[in-house]
């Protein structure tokens, strides 16, 4: 390797960072908490009490630097949580007067400190506060209690059920709290609702375990009375949640009943009495009108369900069990929305990808899903109805159970807001303080010194995402708006290495410990962006990928092959996978299919996710967890260690659901010293976590007009209009036996300098709900890649670039080239390759002082090593017939029009001819090439080209790297592809000094990619007259002049409408023609080319040639046959051939609104009166073909443009 050169490094002042002292957890997690962390001037502090249910927030108005501000609006009070905190306290202190004799033995005996199991004060608190409603608030008993006065009073609990506002003090107006979900259909009963805020590991299984004994034993002391239900319908949201929900069943061989010794002796047996159906949301999805019990039936209707079939086929026999106690577990997807116009959704779901996009949609229609079906089961009517009439409640209470219980940003609501039902608050900070979950250790520094905008330490691995963001190149890019998946790998690698370097000390540490014994090993889990980013983190780390290869029977098939990994612990083979990545298609297979699935592979998936860290399972061993957005719930694995999240986090709530997958205690042992549980830690990278929820900004109730969004997407029916676009990122000479050589003193150089070599985390403590960043106490990690270097040998480095390097250049070898290519590299290239690679790395790589040689093996600098060595690269005995060959994306090797799915508020035009839509439109010219090439017969279908297609061009200009983006991509009737740039006045005149590079990159492009010979035969064409462009891809098309009826020409002065006229399409015609103040004899700025022909008629001003569409007036006129049409004479139509446009003609050949055909028309009166009307007939010539008839008030409202006068 080369020596290092130093280069000056700033170091930052007053670091002196250790190891962490202080523990973070405060209280006991089987008592009320007593103290909480709040931060002051960046340094945590200890506050006597319990801390105040509060949900946290930051405006995203308020800049770091207004602290008053931010002060001021952090925070808003969860006012029934607290005022029920206090009431449910003072009846705990009670001994629970008021109760039920067994709900008093029940709670009795679950606080008992000598259980062989305690229960988390958490969990006990949420019972009380269900039970205390259930049982003395909503029947109305609060008296019962012995208390007079209360937080919470009748009144206000009467108010609650009605879903009105409550006597609480500094209520909003927006937001209030109740305890009814009013049903969309306001002549349905409002569901009850109570929904406990529980942080991920907190125990939510053992609650609703809990909630389920207290109803079946009080109903089995009270067999008659109908306040305890003896019927528990569980609603989960995926399989995994439900087969873990399995021990809520009171006859499982495993129920929690006995497990955590829930019930007295003396009341065991009524827990058989009662009924537990467990299930997924899925069976609420409404059922075919032609179908039942999953058969179908092709004749009979069986009509829609009613609520009472509905509630009879879903619930089985818990329907004879009405009304039933509902518990949803992950209850924050079981939310009603408001109902949004399509502008509000759109708006909603602006700036997110695509993926965020589809995963906000899913989450709304499980949700519709969901409550529709409870709404049906609470307004089933199958117990009768009270004395006024209404039917009586089928559901007695909503239970929710959640670590999120907020909106999601398309509900209508702000995003992260609160579901207004909660009745109780112990989130993941409680949790934290409290020891019952891990504590997240997050970056607050590194060595590279960066600041925020406010001066606080800003550390790279912290906000990963961002940073990543600030270093794209034009060259990191696919499209313009699309990254490449290596390009974020290359960026967040350094931070992965680190991630990864910490893993193995724990993982080697966990080795040790076994003492050569089989062990649980410690997960890393890696949260990627999409699919197509998560498959190239789990090949760098697991060293897997897949290959296309033609077996012995000479079919291809897809082989799984293995190379070295990142980490030898993490790499997978044949025999042994430590690192898997996360199928979602897989996953969402199989929870739609459910048990019935065959799918093998989907269901060895599940497993395998199921049993991470459970001994015998056959995921025991998983080490790694490669994942897109964030883990399913049911994730239940206490043994991850370390989290990196690459992708964009635009919420805290994410940040939340993505953190707490991976906060799972190991061990519940007590402290006996402390009378604590000891402090377990997560690292974790590139999730911004700071615990306050972001507070989306309410709708207002004026705003500006908002802008109309077109969508754009590829038509499915359209899919033989398919175009699909290599994605070159460099060139190579076609090697030969000559051998290469390498100018290596003019390469650019190479600094190795940009990534941070140490990072301090530090626990995380309380809300940091103040601007000032937190500061140096003594209590900071570090954190350095040194068990990384480890695993990389300096010569293992340049061996392996040498390699890529290789694989670049045979990249573009076909058919029996490349088995002479493979000989020859590894006899004769490779050598002289790895002496290039040695040579440069020795002259041109600097190190900066401090920074490890093997950080060359990272793939930000790897990638500009291999870039500046391959391109500087020639065959020795250059020869005239040299081929230039592209390198491809290897990730994405073309873009395809199958993928494009945007919007966008710019104007558009509809496109017939292609597999989109619609085109998005930048100039007139371009809407003027797209009527031409939709008119034109030599155009088989085409692609407009915009930002979100993809199609770029690379090329360098003034030294620095550019992307080009051609216009179109128009398929010819002879198979050939033609790059189109269309070029006004505009286009030459704007950095024409980089037209020429652009030029000159099109073209190599298309030399490149024909010598490659996998993506068809390609030419590139500049159209800077629109007047060309017909001949332009007519010529390319194979179509000869004398094949037209007609020659093209370009007028001087003076001759339009005297030796020649437009040719023009008919739909330009209609377009141009509803423009204001535009007539035929305007065509001067319309048409785009100009033709004559031998013994035309005498010209006249407006008179135009057009192509004819479809068979409608044959034999009279061909189909596609060229068309003489001039204006119309005054009003006499009758009997003319003439261009009309009307919305009632429908002409699948034209342009649906408009056709060519024989014009008709007759006064129509009523019987006794005056009125009278005009029918139009549009008659054909064909009798195969369509008669237009339209009645309208008057003749002039079907617009008739023009005439047809000749046939050519």
């Amino acid at each position: 390797m080369a020596k290092a050169k130093t280069t000056t490094e700033v170091t930052p002042d007053g670091w002196a960072p250790t190891q962490a002292v202080d523990d973070p957890i405060l209280n006991s997690p089987y008592e009320e908490p007593k103290q909480y962390w709040r931060y002051a001037d960046g340094v945590p502090h200890k506050v006597p009490g319990r801390r105040p249910a509060r949900y946290h927030f930051k405006d995203k108005q308020t800049g770091a630097a207004q602290q008053d501000l931010f002060k001021i609006e952090t925070e808003d009070d969860l006012p029934l949580i607290n005022a029920l905190r206090k009431d449910v306290k003072r009846w705990r202190d009670s001994g629970y007067r008021g109760a039920s004799a067994v709900t008093k033995e029940l709670l009795t005996w679950w606080i008992r400190e000598d259980r062989p199991r305690r229960l988390f004060f958490c969990q006990r608190e949420a019972v009380e506060t269900v039970i205390y409603l259930l049982e003395l608030g909503i029947p109305g008993r609060l008296r019962a209690s012995g208390f007079q006065n209360f937080e919470v009073d009748a009144d206000n609990i009467s108010l609650l059920l009605k879903g009105e506002k409550p006597n609480f003090d500094n209520l909003g107006e927006d937001f209030f709290p109740r305890l009814v979900d009013p049903a969309s259909d306001a002549g349905l009963l409002a569901l009850r609702r109570l929904g406990c805020k529980m942080a991920t590991g907190s125990g939510k299984t053992i609650v609703m375990a809990m909630l389920i004994s207290w109803a079946f034993c009080n109903r089995g002391r009270n067999p008659s009375s109908t306040s305890f239900p003896n019927a528990v319908l569980i609603c989960a949201p995926n399989l995994t949640v439900r087969k873990r929900l399995s021990v809520l069943r009171p006859d499982d061989p495993d129920n929690y009943y006995d497990t955590f010794d829930l019930i007295p002796p003396k009341y065991r047996e009524f827990m058989n009495a009662g009924k537990v159906l467990v299930t997924n949301w899925h069976i609420f999805a409404p059922k075919g009108e032609h179908t039942e019990g999953g058969k179908s039936y092709a004749v009979v209707n069986k009509g829609e369900e009613t609520h009472d079939a509905f509630t009879r086929n879903r619930l089985g026999e818990l329907a004879q069990r009405l009304p039933i106690l509902v518990l949803n577990d992950e209850g924050h997807h079981c939310w009603r929305g408001k109902n949004l116009s399509e502008t509000d959704e759109k708006k909603a779901l602006k700036d997110r990808s695509k993926e965020e996009q589809d995963f906000l949609k899913e989450e709304a229609e499980e949700a519709r899903i969901w409550l529709a079906g409870l709404d049906r089961i609470n307004n089933s009517g199958l117990i009768g109805k009270d004395e006024s009439g209404t039917i009586l409640p089928g559901i007695s209470a909503c239970v929710d159970l959640s670590a999120t219980p907020f909106y999601l940003a398309n509900s209508g609501y702000p995003e992260g807001s609160p579901f207004p039902w909660l009745v109780s608050d112990f989130g993941l900070v409680d949790a934290i303080e409290s020891g019952i979950t891990k504590v997240p250790r997050l970056p607050v520094k590194d060595d590279q010194g960066n600041k925020d905008e406010a001066g606080r330490p800003d550390p790279v691995y912290f906000r990963l995402w961002d940073s990543i963001k600030k270093q794209l190149k034009p060259e990191d890019y696919i499209s313009k708006t699309k990254v490449k998946p290596e390009a974020l790998f290359k960026y967040a690698e350094g931070a992965l290495t680190t991630l990864l370097a910490q893993w193995k000390v724990q993982f080697d540490k966990c080795k040790e410990d076994a003492g050569g014994k089989s062990f649980i090993p410690p997960v890393i889990i890696v949260v990627c962006d999409n699919t197509e980013v998560a498959s190239i983190f789990f090949r760098e780390i697991s060293g897997e990928y897949e290959e296309e290869t033609v077996n012995e029977e000479g079919k291809t098939v897809v082989v799984k092959k293995y190379t070295g990994g990142l980490l030898h612990e993490l790499e997978n083979s044949a025999a042994f996978q430590p690192t898997i990545r996360i199928d979602s298609k897989l996953l969402a297979k199989i929870e739609a299919e459910g048990d019935e699935t065959k799918d093998e592979a989907a269901l060895r998936l599940r497993e395998l996710i199921d049993t991470v860290g459970k001994r015998g399972g056959i995921g025991e061993q998983v080490r790694c967890v490669v994942s897109v957005s964030m883990l399913t719930e049911g994730w239940d694995a206490n043994n991850v260690t370390h989290i990196l999240g690459v992708r964009a986090f635009g919420s805290q709530l994410l940040c939340e659901q993505v953190v707490g997958r991976g906060l799972r205690r190991v061990s519940y042992d007590i402290n006996p010293e402390t009378g604590m549980l000891n402090a377990e830690y997560a690292d974790v990278y590139g999730i911004p976590f700071s615990l306050i929820p972001f507070k989306g900004k309410p709708k207002e109730d004026k705003e500006k007009p908002d802008p109309v969004y077109h969508s754009i997407y590829a038509v499915p029916e359209r899919d033989a209009y398919e175009i699909r676009m290599p994605n070159v990122e460099s060139y190579v000479y076609a090697l030969r036996e000559g051998g290469i050589t390498c100018d290596v003193d003019k390469l650019e150089a190479l600094i190795v300098d940009k990534e941070p070599n140490t990072v301090y985390l530090a626990p995380t403590r309380g809300y940091q709900d103040e601007a000032t960043g937190i500061k140096d106490t003594g209590e900071f990690i570090p954190q350095t890649r040194e068990e990384y270097y480890k695993t990389v040998r300096p010569q293992q480095v340049i061996f392996r670039l040498a390699q890529i390097i290789l694989d670049d250049l045979a990249q573009g070898a076909e058919g029996g080239d490349r088995g002479k290519l493979k000989f020859l590299a590894r006899h004769q290239l490779f050598p002289e390759l790895l002496k290039i690679v040695r040579e440069y790395v020795r002259k041109k790589v600097t190190f900066k002082e401090g920074v490890d040689e093997r950080e060359l093996a990272l793939k930000r600098y790897a990638q500009l090593l291999r870039e500046r060595v391959r391109d500087g690269i020639l065959p020795l005995v250059a020869k005239d017939d040299q081929k230039l060959l592209p390198v491809l994306n290897s990730f994405e090797p073309y873009t395809s029009t199958g993928n494009v799915n945007y919007q966008t508020c710019r104007p558009v035009m509809e496109l017939e001819k292609s597999h989109l839509n619609r085109a998005m439109l930048q100039s007139s010219y371009e809407s003027q090439a797209i009527e031409i090439m939709e008119d034109l017969d030599a155009v088989d279908y085409f692609t407009p080209n915009d930002r979100q297609i993809g199609l770029i061009i690379p090329y360098e200009y003034e030294g620095h790297r550019h992307n080009y983006e051609p216009d179109f991509v128009v398929k010819l009737k002879n198979g050939k592809l033609v790059l189109l740039e269309i070029k006004g006045m505009g286009g030459k005149i704007y950095n024409q000094d980089l037209v020429p590079a652009k030029n000159a990159a099109a073209r190599k492009w298309v030399a490149a990619v024909n010598n490659n010979a996998r993506y068809g035969e390609w030419v590139f064409e500049i159209c800077e007259e629109l007047s060309g462009l017909r001949q332009m891809l007519e010529l390319h098309a194979g179509i000869a002049d004398e094949n037209r009826p007609f020659r093209i020409l370009v007028p001087t002065d003076g001759e339009h409408w005297k030796t020649c006229i437009p040719l023009i399409a008919l739909q330009t015609v209609v377009r141009k023609s509803q423009e204001k103040q535009k007539t035929l004899d305007g065509f001067g700025s319309w048409s785009s080319s100009w033709v004559t022909w031998d013994g035309h008629p005498p010209f006249q001003d407006g008179m135009f040639v057009a192509q004819v569409r479809g068979d409608a007036m044959e034999p009279d006129i061909e189909a596609g046959a060229y068309g003489v049409f001039s204006k119309i004479d005054g009003q006499d139509r009758q009997g003319k051939v003439v261009l009309a446009v009307h919305g009632g003609i429908d002409d699948p050949f034209a342009g649906r609104s408009y056709t060519v055909r024989e014009y008709h028309s007759e006064r129509c009166g009523s019987d006794g009166t005056d009125w009278q009307h005009v029918r139009v007939t549009l008659k054909p010539t064909n009798p195969a073909a369509a008669e237009f008839v339209l009645d309208v008030k008057d003749e002039n409202e079907v617009r008739v443009l023009a005439e047809l006068v000749g046939i050519l």
